[in-house]
């Protein structure tokens, strides 16, 4: 018995068809043209490895004059369901975004329902991915920053007491320097400090770091600071020794002093530099002199402070996060009076 033996409609789709098939497409066909011939549904399951099923749903679907009918159909939904999201809400966020290119979902879901939108951070994130996948987001260039720091010993180190720990703004101030190399022979001295409760910090650009202009950042950090400062926590740079050591005395501020090698220990105001660096330096077009460069670093000094969420205050911005604790009160200047 010829397992082949085609009906008219087979012998017509052989002649005539002209549809390339796969192997397993063949078997249909083979398959199909066994049952017409034998009328033995059993036979033609066992012999080529189908279900009955199967089997009907393909003699059903068959077309002799269209081979592409053995093809499998696209398992494609036919109607796919359309993202729709309100024009103002993608026109702030993208707006939001260029302006603060480094700030993700979480941060910009916060600024955005201060703007009256109700939406939700995955919303936020697919509005995102729609606007970078079609080309409508400009994503700022990575420029190079290199912030590294030589470390000094230091011949004695004050250590923080174990059992001292910092529960209010003020508490514990960390304090350091991040080295700031746009240009070739272009080297510039950012002091930073953060505050570890708030997160409150203060930025200032000098040529050098010295410990004359150390000790002179005591007072910037006083001027810019909504809270009085307690204790200080440095690392072992020499522009941490006299002058700024000993005006820490003169104002009756706790200097802790980290030993050699051990950043982590300053690890609050080590994470503010990487922010720093990548949400302003990296994404700005700054000047590159002190003068210039001061005014720029109070601008996002302020933006830091005020305006951009942080994750580790629940979303609160460091100002809100004060005035929420009762540290300052609600109609406290967020810029007019400290800067």
């Amino acid at each position: 018995m010829s397992y082949f033996g085609f009906n008219w409609q087979f012998n017509w789709v052989s002649r005539y068809g002209n549809v390339e098939l796969t192997a397993k497409e063949r078997d249909r066909l083979r398959a199909l043209a066994l049952w017409e011939e034998t009328k033995d549904v059993k036979l033609v399951c066992r012999t080529f490895q189908m279900s009955q099923a199967a089997l009907y749903r393909w003699r059903n679907r068959f077309n002799p004059y269209d081979l592409s009918s053995l093809k499998e159909r696209s398992r494609r939904p036919k109607r796919l369901r359309s993202a729709r999201w309100p024009l103002k809400l993608i026109q702030d966020l993208k707006q939001l975004r260029e302006t603060y290119p480094r700030w993700g979902k979480d941060k910009l879901v916060v600024l955005l329902r201060s703007k009256g939108h109700r939406t939700s951070t995955s919303t936020v994130g697919r509005i995102l991915s729609y606007l970078k996948k079609h080309g409508r987001l400009i994503e700022p260039k990575r420029t190079a920053l290199r912030a590294t720091r030589h470390r000094r010993t230091r011949p004695y180190a004050i250590r923080k007491p174990k059992e001292y720990r910092a529960t209010r703004p003020g508490d514990l101030v960390e304090v350091d320097t991040l080295d700031v190399r746009p240009l070739p022979k272009v080297i510039l001295k950012q002091f930073t400090a953060r505050d570890v409760v708030s997160r409150w910090d203060v930025l200032e650009a000098h040529h050098q770091a010295t410990a004359s202009l150390a000790a002179k950042f005591l007072d910037t950090l006083k001027a810019r600071t909504p809270f009085p400062i307690r204790a200080l926590q440095v690392d072992g740079g020499s522009e941490f020794y006299a002058d700024f050591e000993a005006e820490c005395q003169r104002r009756k501020i706790r200097l802790f002093v980290l030993p050699p090698k051990s950043p982590k220990l300053n690890g609050a105001v080590e994470r503010a530099n990487r922010t720093h660096t990548e949400e302003f330096y990296q994404v700005n077009e700054c000047a590159w002199t002190v003068e210039e460069l001061n005014p720029q670093l109070i601008e996002w000094e302020r933006i830091y402070n005020t305006v951009r969420p942080h994750q580790s205050l629940n979303y609160l911005t460091p100002l809100q996060f004060l005035q929420q604790h009762g540290i300052v009160g609600k109609n406290y200047p967020s810029h007019s009076h400290m800067w």
